[in-house]
């Protein structure tokens, strides 16, 4: 049967007390395992991370990009004297058995045991793809995640999702597993095109509309043309915020987490279409674009407000543009979403809103909705 939820669940303390205004307050929130660190002091919050991890070796992940662009910035740490590097190639292209497979080569030749320590340094692949390598190599061993992204720090790298792509579909293959620690720093952003910036902030409006209408609004008004980082700390913090205390209260997705997927059925299947035809669109654009399907969905089944739906669209389509689509292709992306990993038996599970923060889990839609829905996507 659908389900309900409303909004808000209890915040963490260090968002209630709006600690994480002060910069000079060092903000530690636990999640089972996982310690979410918003850094002021990036070296050493690394340097304590690895510390508080007994291991006999450390080896550290990253791309090509992060390599060149992120890697400079830490690699004279104390606690990397002595880590083994291992480098796969950039983009979700690369998200692949054959990456994973190197990862655990590596790992292997470098001696790695059940006691090793992994660090994740990069965007939301490197850390889907490490934390599955590091999850899975001797049965696991324990990972750190350094998000670079806004997409990997607000979304990726926290609440235990890891996985790679497989058959062509999106994060076909994964595990739960959380990161040790997970270090949030906005030194990485800086280092961000535009483009990228927005992937990130697709989910940040994700996380607005299933929390409240001020945390929506703040979002929409929130200006890409002069770039305030120290605000945008301030909105990273308070996202993952909404993303822990759902996780915390569902680790395993059997309820309440499924709000994380709002846009995401939609998303991930028009994700999927461009791997497919290689026209590969970032994770966030696919899910501001699911989001336009899934809240014109929510108008139809469950009364969302058309108001907030035009404000939502109009700031996406401003943003994001749109995803080229013909009617001709609404069957592979019908056929993808059959395979959304949230179905149950031969039904398309939705997430879907009332309003703002209010969540309706496990919805149904039908062929023919779907396909309006696409139409809405195309036609605007």
């Amino acid at each position: 049967m659908p389900s309900e939820v409303q909004f808000p669940l209890p915040l963490p303390s260090y968002v209630e007390n709006n600690a994480y205004l002060c910069r000079e307050i060092h903000i530690i929130y636990n999640m089972e395992r996982q310690d979410i660190i918003i850094s002021r002091d990036l070296g050493q919050d690394i340097e304590d991370a690895v510390a508080r991890v007994p291991h006999d070796r450390l080896f550290v992940l990253t791309d090509t990009t992060t390599l060149r662009l992120c890697w400079p910035l830490v690699n004279a740490l104390p606690c990397f004297d002595g880590a083994q590097m291992i480098t796969i190639g950039d983009t979700d292209e690369n998200k692949t058995l054959d990456s994973l497979t190197h990862v655990w080569t590596a790992l292997q030749q470098g001696g790695a045991t059940r006691h090793s320590l992994l660090l994740n340094l990069g965007g939301g692949m490197v850390t889907d793809l490490g934390g599955f390598a590091a999850s899975t190599f001797k049965r696991g061993l324990a990972y750190i995640n350094l998000p670079t992204t806004l997409l990997s720090q607000v979304d990726a790298s926290v609440g235990g999702k890891t996985g790679i792509n497989f058959g062509g579909l999106k994060n076909e293959i994964g595990v739960f597993n959380c990161a040790r620690t997970v270090i949030l720093s906005s030194e990485f952003l800086r280092s961000l095109d535009m483009r990228n910036m927005l992937s990130g902030y697709a989910e940040m409006l994700k996380h607005g509309l299933i929390s409240d209408v001020e945390s929506w609004a703040e979002l929409l008004r929130f200006d890409f043309d002069r770039l305030d980082y120290s605000h945008l700390s301030t909105l990273v913090a308070k996202s993952v915020a909404v993303k822990e205390r759902i996780v915390e209260e569902d680790p395993t997705e059997k309820g309440i987490r499924k709000a994380l997927n709002l846009g995401h059925t939609a998303g991930h299947a028009l994700e999927s279409l461009a791997l497919e035809e290689e026209r590969t669109v970032l994770h966030g654009y696919a899910v501001a674009w699911g989001l336009v399907c899934e809240l014109y969905l929510s108008v139809v089944k469950c009364n969302f407000p058309k108001d907030k739906l035009r404000a939502t669209v109009q700031f996406i389509r401003q943003n994001y543009g749109d995803f080229p689509l013909d009617c001709k292709q609404y069957d592979k992306l019908y056929a993808f979403m059959t395979h959304d990993k949230k179905n149950e038996g031969s039904s398309i599970n939705f997430t879907l809103l009332g309003d703002i923060g209010d969540i309706r889990i496990n919805q149904q839609a039908t062929k023919e909705e779907i396909f309006e829905m696409l139409d809405f996507l195309r036609e605007g």
